[in-house]
């Protein structure tokens, strides 16, 4: 199994790394895509996926350091960074007006500038979405990148029913587990297995049974078994198929 959005740069996870990708491991999780949510934390997830065989990593900026983008600077490091074989996505981009860290303008300009890089770059996407879909899927008409992933899904059906008619993927999250979170649990009982992919947002959204603790990359088998319970399926036929689906989304070249 694949934990296709961790955070694995973050502070929480510095003191204890080793363990926590071998607690992984332990649990069936043998690879992990390390997402950076800034050009500097991108540096540091390219030098963690240079250090470790299974860690993959993404190069972008949330929309919540989106006042801090410049295009010139920011498209020149993430095109060098992409000539590494270990970074297979621009990422995370997006829009979130829940907390608003950046000014709606800033955000949209940031998001249209780095979807524009990842076309050229012929890269996927990793999107980041909060109380935007509005917005984010005007954008998205427009611009059209090839390939895109709307991480930690948490939108009704109706909402992202047309990601998937375009061909894009849905990643879902511990929060799917939560009992206030029926409408997730929708969505995920309508998109085709297909186009989801399994991940934990760690250190963040840890499920059900964890809540209240930092979240690692081994609960990500936590959304799979929900995922096998909604569809009707086995868990094995969940991680075979969610793998298949982001082994091809980011190309992973290296084996388990």
């Amino acid at each position: 199994m694949i934990d296709s959005h961790c955070h694995l740069a973050d502070k929480k996870f510095r003191n204890d790394l080793p363990d926590v990708l071998r607690s992984a491991e332990d649990n069936g999780v043998d690879r992990f895509v390390a997402i950076a949510d800034t050009l500097e934390e991108g540096k540091e997830c390219l030098v963690m996926a240079e250090k470790y065989d299974q860690i993959f990593c993404t190069m972008g900026v949330h929309p919540h350091a989106a006042d801090k983008w410049k295009v010139e600077s920011g498209k020149r490091i993430i095109t060098e960074a992409a000539q590494h074989p270990k970074m297979v996505a621009v990422g995370e981009v997006g829009l979130d007006y829940h907390y608003m860290n950046s000014p709606k303008k800033d955000q949209i300009r940031a998001f249209r500038d780095q979807i524009e890089i990842a076309k050229e770059l012929d890269f996927p996407l990793v999107v980041h979405n909060r109380d935007s879909i509005d917005d984010l899927l005007e954008i998205l008409r427009d611009l059209q990148p090839p390939k895109m992933v709307l991480h930690c899904c948490t939108e009704k059906w109706e909402d992202v029913s047309a990601l998937i008619d375009r061909g894009y993927l849905l990643g879902f999250t511990g929060i799917a587990t939560y009992a206030k979170s029926e409408a997730i649990r929708e969505t995920i009982k309508n998109c085709p297995l297909e186009q989801m992919m399994v991940e934990t947002d760690a250190p963040y959204l840890a499920p059900e049974g964890y809540r209240g603790k930092r979240c690692e990359p081994a609960y990500v088998v936590e959304v799979a078994k929900l995922i096998a319970q909604i569809k009707g399926i086995s868990l094995e036929e969940v991680d075979r198929i969610t793998t298949s689906n982001t082994e091809e989304f980011y190309g992973l070249s290296i084996a388990k």
